[in-house]
């Protein structure tokens, strides 16, 4: 997943698309209707082409609100929803989450092609009517997390938002301390801007101080894995020669570092616990250490960790 640029320096105007749907927004209020989002979480709404101009271009004149684009079809968009869903809930207010079915509203599904994107999951941010693209494709929470705060806290740079208060969440629903922290800061601006040895660095700073700190575990994980990506000659390759030769552990273990960046970690869980299970000696213990690696990317309390960590002590015992 690569987050676009957060400047609102060639941003999107929806003025246009808001004027074009008031009429017809105003004509399904005089028909009346079930309102878009019945039953969905106080931060979460589901929007259609109907009411896309209330619940995303004129909420967004008080709120600023992240549209998630997907479908029942895309794999990696049931990945990426519930954390976008969590992470909306915590931070309780701040922002709106606003999900689309690109499949049931064809003309916003044809709206997101207009403006060159090529596939989804695809998340927008909407702020005072302004649509900024923002990330493409899935990821594990942390990076998730680290996007969205930057975001705001770029928007605030820019004075389209304004300041947190003092000892507030950022908008990622993140903890107090680690915002505060500069050192975060200095990590999570190397990683979304390609200084993956900066990130690093950054994070190893932050474990020599505080061993226990979690969400600085979590970030080194995510970090080491894309650079062990990046040490690739070509992913996709490595992808080919893990198809081609199912009993090459190594072979396996790039593959699966190359399925986690990609953000599919059940894929990558699932093809080191086959590696276990069909391997023996050295190699099955390769497997199984870097299925506990790849583990640390994710929050511990993942229910897909969890289910992985119960097929591995099935595979072992």
């Amino acid at each position: 997943m690569s987050s676009r640029d957060f400047s609102l320096h060639g941003a999107i105007d929806l003025g246009a698309r808001q004027a074009a749907s008031r009429k017809q927004q105003e004509r399904r209020a005089q028909g009346g209707g079930a309102s878009a989002g019945a039953g969905a979480g106080q931060y979460v709404v589901d929007v259609t082409d109907q009411t896309f101009n209330t619940e995303v271009v004129e909420r967004s004149q008080s709120v600023p609100v992240l549209v998630d684009f997907w479908a029942e079809w895309c794999g990696p968009c049931k990945q990426l929803s519930p954390i976008l869903e969590k992470l909306a809930a915590e931070a309780a207010g701040k922002w709106i989450l606003a999900k689309i079915d690109i499949d049931a509203n064809p003309q916003l599904g044809a709206y997101m092609q207009q403006m060159g994107v090529r596939g989804i999951p695809f998340v927008a941010a909407v702020v005072a009517g302004q649509l900024l693209p923002f990330l493409n494709g899935a990821a594990p929470e942390a990076q998730v997390r680290q996007a969205i705060d930057q975001l705001f806290e770029a928007l605030r740079k820019e004075g389209i938002l304004p300041d947190a208060p003092e000892g507030e969440q950022p908008a990622g629903g993140g903890a107090e301390a680690p915002a505060a922290d500069p050192l975060y800061q200095q990590a999570q601006e190397a990683f979304h801007s390609g200084d993956l040895d900066g990130a690093k660095a950054a994070f190893e700073g932050i474990l020599a101080a505080d061993p226990r700190d979690a969400q600085a575990k979590q970030g080194l994980a995510a970090v080491e894995v894309s650079i062990r990506v990046r040490a690739l000659d070509d992913p996709e390759r490595a992808l080919r020669e893990a198809a081609e030769k199912p009993g090459d552990v190594q072979a396996q273990i790039g593959a699966a570092d190359v399925e986690m960046v990609s953000g599919r970690p059940e894929q990558a869980f699932e093809r080191l616990l086959a590696a276990v299970r069909a391997s023996a000696g050295d190699d099955r213990d390769a497997a199984r250490k870097h299925l506990l690696v790849l583990f640390e990317v994710l929050p511990p309390d993942d229910p897909r960790v969890a289910k992985a960590r119960r097929s591995l002590q099935s595979a072992l015992f």
